[in-house]
């Protein structure tokens, strides 16, 4: 009874605030235009792209998702030539990820993914009419678990993540939160820790299939265009700051204020390093940009750099003291520049974000206090000697000047950064295997000339 009153003060909520959610969409396109686009979709209007299949359908949210989903998509494709991929998201940032991983693949599909309402959900379900989904990491619904279960669709949590404090949320609501959990066919789960609480919560089939960020293996095109980059620094040491959160940029910027009052233009023997600085969200470019100009740094964006038409070099040296990355798609890029990484949303108790593909681009990595999103990720990457723990920003510059100052163990980290990205391979596979209740040995077959009239573009992006 509990759990059908939830469910309808749920519903009830949603509807209230369907208005509102929409009107987020226009003050989030200020910054964004993309959350303009596409409005119908999120109503579960999807008059203009093909509905014809058959459909494996990925839920991506938005960026870190959707790079995750990446060799799970490609597996995917490889293993089932019949089949096409729905890559559904929240975010225009999420879509254009997809489009920039998958857009040369008309086998794929893009679109947004509805609001939890029941009738939105059914409009989806009904038109795509998906053999099997995939949600990825964290995303639960509890309309749309149960309208593709009323549909018959088994859908998987598949890289499943559940932090200690989100337990502890979700299990205040007791059976409602063990229900909506047992609509999934399986929780395919990243470690133990996350696999014991989903069980706590009620889940009856849990497998641990790893991490799907490690398999993402660099891209070549962009570690050589990391070196050139690296280059372009003129031989200056270089600290990246990815993916780093409002409030962040700040504290770095202070902090490094403060190092270059004490030690003038050097760290001991060598010049004060670069600051390469990542913000994590695109719509934010331009008012950390202002914020490092006002700190009276030298600024340069990655934007302005160009490159030459030789493609060897960086088009123009870096001479400033902060160059912004302001550009998607390019993070092993930045990684493979940096002589040593930062990862943001750790410095704040945001949980901090993915500090796999700065080791699998063998930069070492120093991380905040903050880090219950990926916590085995990072313990492990301590372990493994790739990762060093830091207090505050100020204890990150010290911990910074120490290794810029001994180059023999900086190496050494690298070395085990890249060893520790090599060792976890293999959540691919274990996922595919787990998914073939779901979708049985494919048959050699094209996919068939009624999918082929549809749009051949992954997407109307």
């Amino acid at each position: 009874m509990l759990s059908i009153l939830l469910r309808l003060a749920y519903n009830l909520l949603w509807l209230l605030l369907l208005p509102a959610a929409l009107l987020r969409l226009v003050w989030r396109s200020r910054r964004e235009p993309g959350y303009l686009h596409h409005v119908g979709e999120r109503l579960g209007v999807y008059g203009d792209l093909p509905s014809a299949g058959p459909w494996i359908w990925v839920h991506a949210v938005s960026v870190g998702e959707t790079r995750a989903a990446q060799p799970l998509v490609a597996s995917l494709l490889q293993r089932y030539p019949g089949h096409r991929i729905l890559l559904t998201h929240m975010t225009p940032t999420g879509r254009a990820t997809g489009a920039q991983l998958f857009g040369g693949d008309a086998r794929v599909q893009q679109c947004y993914l509805p609001y939890d309402i029941p009738v939105l959900v059914d409009r989806f379900l009904a038109h795509f009419r998906p053999q099997a989904g995939m949600l990825m990491e964290t995303e639960v619904w509890p309309n749309l678990l149960r309208g593709a279960r009323k549909a018959g669709v088994p859908l998987y949590l598949v890289n499943g993540r559940l932090s200690p404090r989100s337990f502890r949320r979700t299990a205040r609501f007791g059976q409602a939160a063990a229900q909506m959990y047992r609509d999934f066919t399986t929780v395919l789960a990243q470690t133990e820790g996350d696999a014991a609480r989903y069980r706590a919560l009620g889940v009856r089939s849990v497998r641990v299939t790893g991490n799907l960020k490690f398999d993402l293996r660099a891209p070549e095109a962009q570690l050589q265009a990391g070196e050139r980059l690296k280059r372009a620094f003129g031989g200056r040491p270089v600290l990246v700051a990815a993916s780093t959160r409002e409030g962040e940029e700040a504290m770095l910027l202070d902090a490094l204020t403060r190092w270059r009052r004490l030690c003038g233009d050097t760290w001991g023997d060598r010049p004060l390093p670069a600051l390469l600085l990542v913000p994590r969200h695109p719509q934010r470019f331009d008012a950390v940009a202002a914020m490092v100009e006002q700190t009276g740094f030298r600024l340069q964006r990655r934007s302005t750099l160009g490159q030459t038409g030789t493609d060897t070099a960086f088009g123009t040296p870096v001479h400033a003291d902060v160059l912004l990355g302001d550009s998607m798609g390019e993070m092993t890029m930045y990684f493979r520049a940096g002589d040593l990484a930062f990862i943001g949303g750790s410095l704040l108790p945001l949980g901090g974000q993915n500090l796999i593909e700065s080791c699998a681009a063998g930069t070492p990595v120093l991380i905040g206090p903050h880090t219950f999103n990926f916590a085995q990720a990072t313990e492990d990457a301590i372990a493994a000697g790739a990762c060093l723990r830091v207090n505050n920003a100020e204890h990150l510059m010290q911990c910074a000047a120490a290794l810029l100052a001994d180059p023999a163990r900086l190496a050494r980290m690298r070395e085990q950064a890249g060893e520790f990205a090599g060792h976890h391979r293999g959540a691919t596979a274990r996922t595919l295997e787990a998914l073939v209740a779901a979708l049985p040995a494919p048959a050699a077959a094209d996919v068939s000339d009624d999918a082929d009239s549809g749009p051949a573009s992954p997407g109307k992006m």
